[in-house]
């Protein structure tokens, strides 16, 4: 496995992170996504939604030095979560697991959540591996797929020292 780190979103990433978030796979795996991730003003809206708002932090996956995706943490109904898109060219080889590692360590508060379409195991295997372990279940719209899916969320709790 590269060198895997994150930084700042910058303005230079938002072509890049708009092309990987309309990749028809990933959004398929992803579920819970845009209702149509070609449409670039929606994207650009969202994301400087994203920016502007103080909880979140949103930061570049980056792998070798090169765009790999991108990792987030920002509140919702009083709780912190977790969530990270990977690029398709860096699936499979760790990035996911070692960028959410880095996510987490940044972040002093638990329980952390995270939420997964039940159908996407690679997802599913990552927050596994950090550590996140499954808390409930339920059947939502996911706008990427255009139809109700199984949803997982997960939690993270503080270790015993």
């Amino acid at each position: 496995m590269s060198h895997i780190e994150l930084r700042d979103l910058d303005e230079d990433d938002l072509d890049a992170i708009f092309d990987m978030m309309r990749d028809r796979t990933a959004v398929e795996m992803a579920a819970f996504t845009a209702a149509d991730p070609e449409d670039r003003a929606v994207f650009d809206e969202w994301i400087a939604q994203q920016r502007r708002t103080a909880d979140v932090a949103l930061y570049v996956v980056t792998e070798a030095g090169g765009f790999a995706g991108t990792a987030a943490l920002f509140s919702a109904d009083g709780e912190r979560e977790v969530t990270y898109w990977i690029a398709r060219h860096a699936w499979g080889r760790g990035v996911a697991t070692e960028a959410l590692r880095l996510l987490v360590s940044r972040e002093p508060e638990r329980p952390l959540f995270a939420r997964v379409a039940a159908h996407n195991a690679a997802s599913r295997a990552v927050l596994t591996k950090v550590g996140f372990t499954e808390v409930s279940r339920d059947i939502e719209f996911a706008p990427g797929v255009g139809r109700e899916i199984e949803e997982i969320v997960l939690v993270l709790v503080p270790t015993l020292e």
